[in-house]
């Protein structure tokens, strides 16, 4: 088994369905962040250096069938001229008149943009004729989306039934990166598990458990574990409900030999506000009136060991309420240890989802990851070990 990728297939006078993510934050009409569409040039850069055609097909939003001008791709159509230093023909539907007009007046070295797939409702519903019909203006499809590809649309796995598919450069990248730290890993392996709730991330711990040597745990739902062990919280977010889980996964993590590493100190305060006044606590002894908001200077010397001696570092959400100053502190201190062992070629580290990006921004160390993923919902899908229908289509006997 395994996928035909871009550079495999011979495009020259094809004319290349290229399923990218375009759904960028935009504020008052202009990007915010253009991340996403920096991590696709080198893929159009390959097809119109090879002699084919790029015909994006990309969302926005959840327009949900319907047309909102808001959302319309029209509105990047100069910023991604820019971006692939060519000229870019947008068209004002996906299939159609329009559609067709823009391959007969396209030239070599230009890039064609459809209308956003989601006014379409047959895009989520995976509407075999409406990916027929997308099908039909093109020779080859190429999914470079892993951002996407969670979700079985037309675009992102409806196509692989009707053309010939490949891999992008962007989800050969991607996909790289994520079977390097969970299929042949360089061990020990160890894995940051932040972010507020522990009920968004059980299925993520308990196929991590298998997989890796030890995870960290922090961010609010640290507070749901140290719950679970009868620690004194005070007012801290905490899942009480799920306590018989948090101690269901920290008996998996004994049975697999798996470190799980809570905090032994944390950073407290009577409201979660800028620069409100802070004391630092044993993890048993928050007092009622307070919450816990990050993980303590002990906590953060435990963390930068445990990353010292592992050689793969995964990392999924902040370790406190990183986005409040001063409860940053605890993430941006081991993002920027495990960016040092990196750029030293000690670690090979990979991190994903929304939270996860914001905070290495905010630590200024994106760039020293060996990679970072823009994907949000596929990248935690993809961590729980479940298949992306955008990634199956790929893959050939």
């Amino acid at each position: 088994m395994s996928r035909k990728t871009l550079c495999q297939i011979d495009l020259h006078g094809k004319r290349v369905l290229t399923r990218v993510d375009l759904n960028v934050p935009m504020v008052d009409g202009k990007i915010a962040d253009a991340t996403r569409i920096e991590k696709i040039v080198p893929t159009i850069n390959e097809i119109t250096k090879k002699g084919g055609i790029p015909i994006l097909l990309a969302h926005m939003g959840r327009p949900k069938g319907k047309r909102h001008q808001n959302l319309s791709l029209s509105q990047l159509q100069a910023d991604l001229q820019t971006y692939f230093k060519s000229k870019v023909i947008f068209a004002a539907e996906c299939i159609g008149p329009s559609a067709e007009t823009a391959l007969q007046i396209v030239k070599k070295g230009e890039i064609i943009l459809l209308e956003n797939t989601r006014f379409y409702p047959g895009e989520e519903e995976n509407d075999p004729k409406f990916a027929a019909s997308l099908a039909a203006l093109a020779d080859i499809f190429c999914n470079d989306a892993f951002s996407a590809s969670h979700r079985a649309h037309a675009s992102t796995s409806g196509l692989a039934k009707y053309l010939p598919s490949c891999a992008g450069k962007l989800m050969v990248a991607e996909l790289k990166a994520l079977e390097s730290v969970l299929d042949q890993p360089e061990r020990p392996v160890v894995t940051v598990v932040g972010g507020a709730k522990i009920s968004t991330k059980i299925a993520l711990l308990e196929n991590l458990i298998e997989k890796v040597d030890c995870i960290i745990i922090g961010g609010a739902m640290a507070n749901t574990f140290l719950f679970s062990k009868g620690f004194n919280v005070g007012r801290s977010l905490v899942e009480e409900s799920l306590k018989p889980t948090a101690l269901k996964i920290l008996k998996k993590a004994e049975k697999y030999s798996c470190k799980v590493i809570l905090p032994t100190d944390v950073i407290i305060a009577k409201e979660l506000s800028h620069n409100t006044p802070t004391s630092v606590v044993s993890a048993n002894e928050c007092p009622e009136n307070y919450m816990i908001l990050d993980a303590g200077p002990s906590t953060v010397d435990i963390i930068k060991q445990c990353i010292n001696s592992s050689k793969t570092l995964l990392w999924n959400g902040p370790l406190g309420a990183f986005e409040v100053f001063p409860f940053d502190e605890a993430t941006i201190q081991a993002a920027k240890y495990a960016s040092l062992r990196t750029k030293n070629g000690d670690l090979i580290s990979v991190a994903g989802g929304g939270d996860t990006v914001a905070a290495l921004n905010k630590a200024g160390v994106t760039d020293s990851f060996t990679y970072v993923s823009t994907a949000g919902g596929a990248f935690l899908e993809w961590l729980e070990g479940k298949e992306l229908p955008g990634v199956a289509c790929l893959t050939e006997n």
